[in-house]
């Protein structure tokens, strides 16, 4: 019996190794869906609530593996949805395949129901490649090429389907002008290793240092070893740009954490203090809090020659893989004997701990939400998986964690969009069903998608060999993070009728749902649930009800900041009173811990 196009589609598809594709139904793809009956377990669908909850799970397969993520969605609508997924894999170099359905062929061009340009839709986050099936032959070598090239250049692709074409009985290429032919394999990664003389100009610059900082990002996973051996020889400190949060582990005395206005205050004086920048696998856009033009010599490894040389101004930038060209650099390092650089900055590592310890643990109406992240980090189980959203919470996730050997963290690093957390988790479960997973999630991002994520958690869950996905939801009624940035960077007072949401009760819908929903509204309250949560034998929603008037304090107020936030109170922002309170606690703590 001849099989249809769709069906060899899910089979080359399993060829190159892919077991899972995120999606939603629609009659665009049902060419494709009708073949997962003929394919059985070699590759599984598996639905979401939402195509664009799909695309964030394909984005985190990637992320949290390192192989291809696919998702699936229809024509219209549903490629429409998959959008903000693909886009956080695209700017976050993630390789991520799109199989999208359209409309029959012979409608095309009619202004036919659903129909939408998918081709000139998806140019952008599939640059790389996007291509319509026209007939059965293109199949192979657009399936092929679609995951090749998602692999070897780190980036969206996307293959559209038009249904017709899916239910037709594949043909191979015929032997004739024209023809295209292609096979499943893709070679070991390239050693990318820059040029000796390139290597030896770096050694030169960061020999002759004598206050180097390292700055790592998602480039240099696979290569803490070699970060750690470089920042020894070199007697720096190494901050760590968001998306690179589980390069090194945070416990390391001289790993000064996050970077920006995420950042720490340790990396902040690292980098106004520096004489020598050293950038390894990040594209950190923020060059405000990089030190100032001139101030420092510079050096880049990045395996994009895209990226380098285009956040600060460097004097070498090497072309290579992380891991790679840093063992090709170390041999010709020089060790600094003068380690007074170095036991600075593992003093203002240590004191920012306590720091970070002291602000946890100020009052709060009712909850400090340093709190629910301080308790946490001092239970992380080990192999932890850690997802992030993006809002006031990313903050203390950034700063409070302490992300330890052997745990993986992902967030939505470049786009910085809402609602991939627990997206993220689902995915990261079924990559690793073994080991717990713990989102956080602001309540405005959980309220947009996050709520329907949790229906696909309860339709998996059991499957898992580990049950425990605990996801922070905090609750505080209020779109924080732009309510801050309303404050802070336009000087504007909170903006009730945008910022202020609905209350919803979180930990309430996990039970209705099956899990176990804890609420948390005390401090003495914060520890034990976690406790609870941690040894729970099923997913758990820990509702921590927290104070939106806890400023996301940046590690340096520049004076465009605090004018902002001046202009802002002097406008009548109605919080007046209890920001500046909760301001101050926190500016006095880094003065007391002195």
């Amino acid at each position: 019996m001849a099989k249809s196009t769709g069906q060899f589609i899910l089979e080359r598809l399993a060829d190159w190794g892919v077991r899972r594709i995120y999606g939603y139904p629609g009659d665009g793809i049902n060419g494709l869906l009708g073949a997962f009956h003929e394919v059985g377990d070699r590759v599984e669908f598996t639905q979401t609530a939402h195509e664009e909850i799909a695309a964030f799970a394909a984005t985190a397969h990637a992320k949290f593996t390192g192989e291809v993520g696919v998702c699936m969605g229809t024509s219209g609508p549903g490629a429409i949805h998959l959008l903000n997924g693909l886009y956080d894999a695209r700017l976050d170099h993630q390789p991520v395949v799109a199989i999208v359905g359209q409309q029959k062929r012979m409608g095309l061009g009619s202004n036919y129901q659903q129909e939408v340009d998918l081709v000139s839709l998806y140019k952008d986050v599939a640059h790389e490649f996007v291509q319509v099936c026209m007939v059965p032959q293109q199949a192979p070598h657009l399936i092929d090429r679609a995951i090749r090239i998602a692999k070897s250049t780190r980036s969206v692709t996307a293959v559209i389907v038009p249904d017709d074409v899916a239910e037709l009985d594949y043909e191979e290429p015929p032997r004739a002008h024209g023809a295209v032919y292609s096979q499943v394999g893709f070679p070991s990664p390239p050693r990318v290793v820059p040029r000796e003389e390139d290597i030896r100009r770096a050694a030169e610059v960061l020999n002759a240092g004598e206050r180097v900082a390292m700055l790592v990002g998602a480039g240099a996973f696979g290569a803490a070893g070699e970060v750690k051996e470089v920042a020894d020889i070199l007697g720096c400190g190494v901050a760590k740009a968001l998306n690179g949060k589980a390069a090194l582990p945070d416990d390391l005395p001289f790993v000064t954490g996050s970077i920006g206005l995420l950042g720490t205050k340790p990396s902040n004086d690292m980098m106004e203090n520096c004489d020598t920048l050293f950038m390894v696998g990040t594209g950190f856009p923020y060059s405000e809090w990089l030190p100032e033009p001139g101030q420092a010599r510079g050096v880049q490894i990045d395996l994009d020659g895209k990226m380098v040389g285009i956040r600060y101004p460097m004097e070498v930038n090497l072309v290579g893989d992380a891991a790679e060209t840093l063992r090709a650099l170390i041999p010709h390092l020089e060790r600094k004997q003068d380690r007074s650089w170095r036991r600075r900055i593992e003093e203002n590592v240590r004191r920012w701990w306590e720091i970070l310890d002291d602000r946890a643990h100020q009052s709060a109406d009712p909850l400090n939400p340093q709190l629910v992240f301080h308790e946490l980090s001092e239970r992380l189980p080990e192999r932890a998986i850690l997802t992030a959203d993006s809002g006031s919470g990313t903050n203390w996730w950034a700063r409070h964690l302490k992300v330890r050997e052997g745990m993986q963290a992902a967030l939505s690093g470049t786009l910085a969009t809402m609602c991939p957390a627990v997206p993220y988790a689902l995915a990261a479960k079924f990559a690793y069903p073994d080991r717990p997973v713990i989102a956080t999630v602001g309540d405005g991002a959980m309220q947009m998608l996050g709520i329907n994520a949790l229906i696909d958690v309860g339709k998996y869950w059991e499957r898992w060999a580990d049950p425990r996905l605990i996801v922070l939801v905090l609750n505080n009624k209020d779109l924080n993070q732009v309510t801050w940035e309303q404050r802070v960077l336009a000087g504007d007072p909170k903006l009730e009728a945008s910022q202020v949401i609905p209350d919803f009760p979180f930990a309430r819908y996990a039970e209705l749902l099956g899990f176990k929903g804890l609420r948390v509204d005390s401090p003495e309250a914060v520890a034990p649930a976690w406790e609870e949560a941690l040894a729970a034998d099923r997913p758990v929603v820990y509702e921590a009800i927290t104070d939106p008037e806890v400023p996301p304090l940046p590690p340096h107020i520049r004076f465009e900041q605090a004018s902002g936030l001046a202009r802002a109170l002097a406008k009548g922002e109605p919080e007046a009173v209890r920001i500046v309170k909760q301001s101050l606690k926190g500016k006095l703590t880094e003065f007391t811990n002195r």
